[in-house]
């Protein structure tokens, strides 16, 4: 089995740090647009990662946008708008706390959203993934993929670009919770995977229904039951602290 298969810090792979990390620099000015990144065995020494664990990290890059691969040249950095909110990685829990918070502004108003502007072709995005989702939990698993996908196309039925370049920014991060979110699923049996996937079709069809008020509440719920799911009565106190 290759390392980066095995390689693992925390729940994430060891390539996802190491694209965070890049993405973050890139984000950041720390490497600038159409500047050449560092070569992949100096990159490789610099994070302590093997070739193969850089490689899938960088191939995530050029995925987003990020990087553009000029042959015999090496890599250089695209940067683009969807890049340009530049979000930290996630690093705490209470990273994935503040990450719920915020989605349930951005995601809450764009169901909302949604429901005055969607036509056929996002209905039809949105249902995709509805269907891989109700696949996936005929077979008692949680696909992250599907479940992004979904919201994703809710943020674009908005017709609001920075709704969906917002999520788009933060995919890194919502997967985090997602992920995690799905492990306490899979432990929670059959109920509870089927109990998600009625909370998606609720927001879907109050979006085929054009109910905004239905839309918006049932994104809330759904973003709130999610955190409950994971955190339980383990939410943290984000209070700052008194001077």
């Amino acid at each position: 089995m290759k390392q980066q298969d095995v390689a693992r810090t925390g729940r994430q792979p060891l390539s996802e740090k190491i694209y965070q990390m890049l993405k973050h620099r890139i984000t950041r000015g720390h490497y600038r647009a159409n500047e050449k990144l560092p070569a992949e065995k100096d990159l490789s020494v610099q994070f302590g990662v093997s070739r193969p664990v850089l490689r899938a990290a960088l191939e995530k890059l050029r995925e987003d946008g990020l990087i553009v691969s000029r042959q015999g040249a090496g890599n250089f950095v695209r940067l683009t708008r969807e890049t340009a909110l530049g979000y930290t990685p996630v690093e705490t829990i209470a990273d994935i706390q503040r990450c719920y918070e915020f989605r349930l502004t951005v995601e809450v108003d764009a169901a909302g959203l949604a429901c005055q502007r969607r036509n056929r072709e996002v209905l039809d995005e949105m249902a995709r993934a509805l269907d891989l989702l109700s696949d996936a939990t005929g077979s008692r698993l949680h696909r992250e993929d599907a479940d992004f996908a979904f919201h994703l196309a809710i943020a674009r039925a908005s017709n609001n670009q920075y709704y969906s370049e917002t999520l788009k920014a933060l995919r890194a991060h919502i997967y985090v919770g997602m992920k995690m979110h799905g492990e306490a699923l899979m432990s929670d049996g059959a109920a509870a995977l089927e109990q998600v996937l009625e909370e998606h079709r609720e927001i879907y069809n109050s979006i085929v229904d054009k109910d905004q008020l239905r839309a918006r509440e049932a994104m809330r719920l759904h973003i709130v039951h999610s955190r409950e799911r994971l955190f339980g009565a383990g939410m943290l106190d984000l209070s700052m602290p008194e001077a």
